[in-house]
């Protein structure tokens, strides 16, 4: 058998795409197969669902904001992504056989356990070009509000995030509509969370010609994974879905319904640098009182 050719890389992209900096969160939900095999088979028949903990199926929200540098100058893009976790069908004698918190650490050392993309919600009309063209993103434009962890806001690990509708205009500038799409709130705070050696992380596709093809990820520091099966923990994670008459919405409610998550995984990119707070430099420079004098 003659081996097969790689998949284009249309103009103007170039490959690989090397981030400056990534904020990311997911949470998975494990949840009932059936439905997920009917979903997955209709976006990506060459695939099939990956099952966990009792035969469950796991379903994946993420969300990512990053930066990229280009010759021009800098981009920020931030996106949603929708996905079921799947491999392969035709490999499916190479699937190692994983509780889902073994998964979610990282232990798929083929890296075939891969995230099936069913709906990417994106910010940046460029991106939105690239993922379509390159890898076969199901990708459309939308807007975000968020309140993320941060060093330069409050001490906390609670992520919030609103997805809202857009349009891409004639001249490819992204148009907000004021509808919401779906929130996503992830209150992590106080957890201990385990190292994740869980990348690359192996992103599905399905082409117009409905060829398969595999786009693998590299992140170069681990995940942090917060196991969330414990009851305690049902009330830190809510997805909220505003546009239930949306294909997004639809598909939400009809794998998830009331389903609590399982687990959720996060990366921030390290600081490269810090602008410290200043000093004075003696007593030339302590105020002086309105009429000129230096204060007692």
């Amino acid at each position: 058998m003659s081996p097969l050719p790689l998949p284009p890389v249309a103009e103007p992209f170039q490959l690989p795409f090397h981030y400056g900096a990534l904020h990311h969160i997911g949470i998975d939900w494990l949840t009932e197969a059936e439905p997920v095999r009917e979903l997955l088979a209709k976006h990506h028949p060459a695939l099939t669902a990956a099952t966990f903990d009792g035969g469950r199926a796991l379903v994946s929200f993420n969300y990512q904001l990053y930066f990229a540098q280009y010759a021009f100058g800098g981009g920020v893009t931030q996106e949603i992504e929708y996905n079921v976790i799947a491999f392969p069908t035709d490999q499916a004698d190479q699937i190692p056989e994983l509780t889902y918190a073994q998964y979610a650490q990282g232990w798929d050392q083929t890296k075939l356990l891969g995230i099936a993309r069913i709906h990417v919600v994106c910010d940046n009309p460029y991106a939105i070009t690239a993922g379509r063209e390159l890898y076969a993103e199901p990708k459309y434009p939308g807007w975000f509000e968020v309140d993320l962890p941060s060093l330069n806001g409050p001490a906390g690990e609670t992520w919030t995030v609103h997805c809202k509708g857009a349009e891409v205009a004639q001249d490819n500038t992204l148009v907000h509509a004021d509808v919401q799409l779906v929130s996503l709130t992830a209150e992590l705070d106080a957890l201990t969370p385990a190292p994740a050696n869980n990348t690359p992380i192996t992103g599905y596709g399905t082409d117009a010609d409905g060829r398969a093809l595999a786009g693998p990820m590299n992140v170069y520091q681990p995940y942090r994974w917060f196991d969330l099966s414990a009851p305690h923990h049902t009330d830190r994670v809510h997805l909220t879905v505003h546009a239930p008459d949306s294909d997004l919405g639809r598909d939400i409610h009809h794998l998830l319904g009331d389903t609590p998550a399982a687990g959720a995984w996060t990366y921030q990119s390290p600081p490269v640098a810090a602008h410290n707070r200043p000093y004075y430099l003696g007593p030339q420079s302590i105020p002086r009182t309105p009429e000129g004098a230096r204060p007692a």
